[in-house]
């Protein structure tokens, strides 16, 4: 039986928070077994929260992709909710001045560019400037903490969807990411982790019997989680990812893509895990709103098997391909400098080697040294086997 860091805190571990005043960063999914959400099992116990804090698309996850949220006040407990995705990612002095720790418990998907991770990092670094203790409650990394894949970001390419020098699926909990970021870059927040009892690093989410809750507009489901790694790459480009959809990430297309031939193209390759199947829709919002695209739908057959980052790079080659007049990079970010792709790859060898024509596998052997040599590092910061 799985129990999360949540559960642990309130079986055994409440001593942590005995007469301290207590900021809660977290999310909708912060939930027990019985779907009870963190912050009701916390004022249950009789904790003393004075404030609440959430991550991009806000403590509700109500939030756009990429939009700023504003402060607010939490209408059912009256607490003050400070957005860590507006104008201060780092929580300030002034947000913690009725704070003694900062209690963090927030569902992570595996990957360097959800940005609840970048979040972490931002608390445990205003928290360390501001002599504030953090609690880091874990939870399951939802596609298991074996494998590791991508490019480890390189100097240059920090942003908020790479906040650190991590591979693009790092296999880790938000736990182990903690005492990572917080040894490795020099933060020395005064950092206590929960661990999970039970979990082990080969399950996946739906091995672990708890449930799932979205975590986020557009991460509703498991199945979104395994194609995201590789399939987040369309948003650096003009192809819709099927945001706006019922199949975020599990789908992809344009106006003015052929949906049978990218089906055929792709389903040639015999890419290992996945079918391809051709399918038209018409996004609801974001990329193509309102404008009938072709494309495909990604349809993960053997997860085990399934390299998502070769799938997502090798959808985009097929696009650019087929399109090579339609088809672009987009310049820039929401946040502004490198184009959007290179800060989810984390360097731009892979937008400048698919405009060569370079083979994606050629390219994925750039970075198999690398993920051998951040292997040392995980063993090091390893809670689970």
């Amino acid at each position: 039986m799985i129990k999360t860091g949540l559960e642990i805190l309130l079986e055994s571990q409440s001593h942590l928070l005995k007469d301290r005043r207590v900021g809660f960063a977290t999310h909708p999914p912060a939930v027990l077994p019985d779907f009870t959400h963190a912050v009701d099992a916390l004022l249950q116990a009789g904790v003393q929260l004075t404030a609440l804090f959430g991550p991009e698309h806000g403590f509700d996850s109500s939030g756009e992709d990429g939009a700023p949220v504003d402060h607010a006040v939490d209408r059912r407990t009256g607490l003050p909710v400070f957005s860590l995705y507006g104008k201060e990612k780092e929580p300030t002095a002034s947000m913690l001045a009725d704070v003694d720790v900062i209690l963090f418990d927030m569902q992570d998907v595996g990957v360097r560019f959800y940005t609840y991770i970048s979040t972490l990092y931002y608390v445990l670094r205003g928290a360390a400037a501001a002599g504030k203790a953090v609690i880091v409650l874990d939870r399951p990394n939802p596609v298991n903490g074996c494998v590791t894949g991508g490019p480890i970001l390189e100097p240059g390419f920090e942003s908020f969807v790479g906040v650190a020098p991590i591979p693009l699926r790092h296999g880790l909990t938000m736990g182990e990411l903690a005492e990572h970021f917080n040894t490795s870059y020099g933060i020395h927040a005064d950092l206590t982790v929960v661990p999970m009892q039970g979990w082990m690093r080969w399950m996946w989410f739906d091995q672990t019997g708890l449930p799932w809750v979205p975590l986020s507009p557009a991460m509703p489901h498991l199945s979104t989680a395994v194609v995201y790694p590789g399939m987040c790459f369309l948003e650096g480009t003009n192809l819709s990812e099927g945001r706006g959809t019922a199949l975020p990430f599990e789908c992809a297309g344009a106006p003015w893509l052929d949906g049978y031939r990218l089906a055929q193209d792709l389903n040639a390759l015999e890419l290992p895990g996945v079918r391809f199947r051709p399918l038209n829709f018409v996004p609801s919002s974001s990329k193509h709103a309102g404008v009938t695209c072709q494309g495909v739908q990604v349809h993960v057959t053997r997860r085990e098997a399934f390299d998502p980052i070769l799938t997502g790079l090798h959808l985009i080659r097929a696009c650019m391909k087929q399109a090579p007049a339609e088809f672009e990079f987009l310049e820039s970010s929401w946040e502004g400098g490198r184009p959007h792709f290179d800060l989810l790859a984390g360097t731009d060898r892979l937008r400048e080697g698919l405009l060569a024509g370079e083979q994606v596998e050629d390219m994925m052997q750039d970075w198999i040294k690398d993920l051998e040599e951040f292997h040392q590092v995980l063993q090091r910061v390893a809670l689970y086997s």
